[in-house]
């Protein structure tokens, strides 16, 4: 099953990530369980974190690090 395309990405406290989907829901993502090793661990600079926005079926931050979107979709909870 192809997941719906994410139409905005918001940094919330504590690594989560705020995202609307084009098929009208709402998911919070929680980034922190990604967040480790040289490329993932630089996410945990607040301000490299919140660089994050949409990107197709999936969020990403401005060093490229992306989330797979069956990942993204199955393991935010709705809101």
């Amino acid at each position: 099953m192809m997941q719906p395309k994410v139409i905005s990405a918001k940094p919330l406290a504590d690594y989560k990530v705020f995202i609307a989907f084009e098929n009208g829901e709402k998911k919070v993502f929680d980034a922190l369980p990604y967040i480790s090793g040289d490329w993932f661990g630089k996410l945990r600079e607040p301000a490299f974190f919140n660089t994050v926005r949409a990107s197709g079926r999936t969020i990403e931050w401005a060093g490229g690090q992306d989330i797979a979107p069956h990942e993204l979709y199955d393991n935010a909870v709705s809101v």
